[in-house]
């Protein structure tokens, strides 16, 4: 209905997609699972 929550619901979205949606290009796995050190947890 407004933009800020448009904007609310895409961050949500693209969390979902990006973590938690497996993807069948991954063998089920999603896309974060892909990327070295994502959470900047390793130096």
């Amino acid at each position: 209905r407004s933009e800020s929550e448009r904007r609310t619901a895409f961050d949500q979205w693209l969390h979902t997609y990006n973590h938690h949606r497996g993807h069948t290009a991954l063998n089920g796995h999603p896309p974060a699972t892909r990327v070295p050190n994502l959470t900047g947890q390793y130096n």
